[in-house]
């Protein structure tokens, strides 16, 4: 496994060597041979895809139907192969020209050949549904029924065929290009802070992790920087915000969907009225929630309000001991594998294999994901590792979705990819297997009390914050109908949502009301947020149903994870007894975070 030291830092302990990961298993290089080979490869069989198919779908009977699928799940797969690498080597040094230059350049190489075989979905919508379902009796075509069923969600939404090349040729020029500027500036931004030996450069990652310090005066000092940085370049944060919701706005009006939200819930194949449900069942539980949670920590704090950098702070009797990560590599393993032990096996192979990048580094991508690529190859990991308990929990989330695409793999690439709802599902169980091995484990009431506390921040800020974005993307869409919205407007929005969830035992200044910029969600995916809330939500009810009867659920729950998109969350979630379209459901989850506050009010 290729590894890297821990940049040193002040207050940085020894970490152990922390890997990186190696992308030979998807090319050798950014100027391999064999990169190059595969563009001019696909091109050609998207070219001939294209002549032997386009115009001809409703000719072909169900096996020549699915043969034609195959084909194009073939290309498909070349095509995410190539922009994966691409990406995964982006996000590993974000800064570096050369490598901008070529993750545009692959992005505008697979566009071009993608757009030669996008007939085929288009065509396929088209057929009429009595047709299309007698050619769904062959088995060939059946084993992809829920593809079928899945991209048939989208016929009414479905434009023209001239009108759909025209908006996926204009992606690399359009929506990527303002994506890849918000990107680039984030990854070069660098925020000053006094240390030891002077005034140090940190980066947004690095940043961030100084409002968990155990130093009050490190934490304010941090939450200035952040605030500072980020109000020096509102403008252009601004800009990308508006241009990307205005660009939304006109393609959601094209298509026809109601509201801004609408695209996603559809595209997330969950119902509107259940992402209202968890959004107002959430919203309705901030005061039992947050905002009880808050006024409780500022009491330990002994003021009656906490600054909004005190929010994450740790509670003053917490271990700030620096975790290597050969223990937190084993403290994650053993609580998969005491849950399952194929869960576990599957997880190691990420740890025995250079399929992690976890160093924080300057350049690199800030935050966490799991990269699924393709089923053909395997996924990887990117954390900036620190050495928290909060980066162990980042660990436990980001290798539960790895988990889940090697499980789901299985699918094929055409079907093994999850809706967003259901893709935090595996990485938040994971979480709560982690946490729950390490309470379980310890016996001091006093360490007890601050894992509980621990993890209700977590929780809140899984579910409550989540929600609270997802109520800021909101407005902000809904006003950007009405016209551009200024810095100012923006950041007032954002202290709005904000106040509302947290309660009146957070103040926040003028500083924190450019803290919207830093999310890469609204950027990246927007409406992506509120998938946290339901995931860690439907966990927690889960969860629930393995502490009463856990025998034969582990094999329910990999199987769960096995179906990848194949099922909608209604099927997944019968097996346990589920339904999130039930109010009480959410409720049930909510009461979770509830019963942990309860714990820590009973130990006060």
């Amino acid at each position: 496994m290729s590894e890297a030291a821990q940049p040193g830092r002040d207050d940085a302990a020894d970490l152990g060597s922390l890997p990186t990961w190696d992308l030979s298993d998807l090319y050798p290089s950014i100027d391999a041979p064999a990169l190059q080979a595969d563009l001019e490869r696909l091109g050609g069989e998207a070219e001939a895809f294209r002549k032997a198919q386009e115009g001809r779908l409703a000719a072909l009977d169900g096996a020549a139907l699915g043969a034609a699928v195959e084909t194009y799940e073939a290309i498909r797969e070349g095509l995410d192969r190539i922009m994966s690498f691409a990406q995964l080597t982006y996000s590993g040094d974000v800064s570096d020209p050369s490598i901008g230059r070529f993750y545009q350049s692959m992005q505008e190489a697979t566009n071009g050949i993608s757009s030669r075989i996008l007939f085929f979905t288009l065509e396929l919508n088209r057929l009429d549904d009595e047709a299309l379902e007698a050619k769904l009796a062959d088995p060939r075509l059946a084993r992809f029924r829920p593809w079928v069923r899945d991209l048939r969600a989208l016929k009414p939404f479905q434009l023209g065929d001239d009108v759909e090349r025209l908006l996926h040729e204009k992606f690399v020029a359009g929506r990527g290009a303002w994506v890849r500027l918000f990107d680039e500036t984030m990854a070069g931004l660098r925020f000053p802070l006094e240390g030891p030996t002077g005034v140090e450069a940190l980066t947004s990652a690095e940043i961030l992790d100084k409002l968990t310090d155990g130093d009050p005066a490190v934490r304010k000092a941090a939450a200035a920087s952040l605030g500072q940085v980020l109000g020096d370049n509102l403008r252009l944060f601004a800009h990308i915000t508006n241009t990307l919701a205005k660009d939304k706005e006109i393609e959601d009006a094209w298509r026809g969907f109601a509201r801004p939200v609408s695209s996603r819930n559809l595209g997330n194949y969950v119902e509107d009225e259940v992402v209202e449900a968890l959004a107002g069942a959430v919203r309705d539980s901030f005061p039992r929630l947050s905002h009880r949670y808050y006024a409780l920590k500022a009491k330990w704090f002994g003021v009656d309000v906490l600054p909004y950098w005190d929010r994450n702070a740790p509670l003053p009797d917490e271990d700030r001991k620096r975790i290597p990560w050969s223990q937190a590599r084993d403290t994650v393993l053993s609580a998969y594998g005491a849950f399952s032990g194929e869960l576990a096996e599957i997880g190691r192979r990420f740890f025995d294999n250079a399929w992690i990048d976890a160093p924080v580094r300057p350049g690199k991508a800030p935050g966490a994901f799991a990269h699924p690529t393709v089923p053909s190859a395997h996924p990887y990991l990117l954390v900036n590792y620190q050495g928290r308990t909060r980066d162990v929990m980042t660990l436990a989330h980001e290798l539960g979705h790895g988990v889940h695409q090697v499980l789901a793999g299985a699918q094929g690439h055409l079907m093994a990819d999850t809706p967003l709802t259901l893709a935090e599902t595996a990485s938040v169980f994971g979480e709560m297997l982690t946490f729950r091995a390490i309470l379980a484990a310890e016996a001091d009431p006093g360490r007890r009390k601050v894992m509980l506390a621990q993890k209700v921040e977590d929780m809140l800020n899984t579910v409550v914050r989540q929600i609270a974005m997802h109520n800021f993307e909101t407005v902000v869409h809904d006003e950007r109908q009405k016209g551009e919205l200024l810095p100012e407007r923006l950041g007032e929005i954002w202290l709005e949502t904000q106040r509302e969830a947290l309660g009146s035992a957070v103040s926040l200044d003028d500083g924190y009301r450019n803290y919207w910029a830093y999310i890469p969600h609204f950027v990246h995916v927007p409406f992506y947020v509120y998938a946290y809330a339901f995931g860690d939500c439907l966990v927690n009810s889960l969860y629930a149903v393995y502490e009463d009867a856990s025998e034969g659920f582990a094999e329910r729950y990999l199987e769960m994870l096995r179906a990848g998109g194949t099922k909608r969350h209604q099927e997944l979630l019968a097996p346990f007894g589920l339904n999130a379209a039930d109010p009480a459901f959410w409720s049930r989850g909510l009461s979770v975070v509830a019963g942990f506050i309860d714990e820590l009010e009973a130990m006060d």
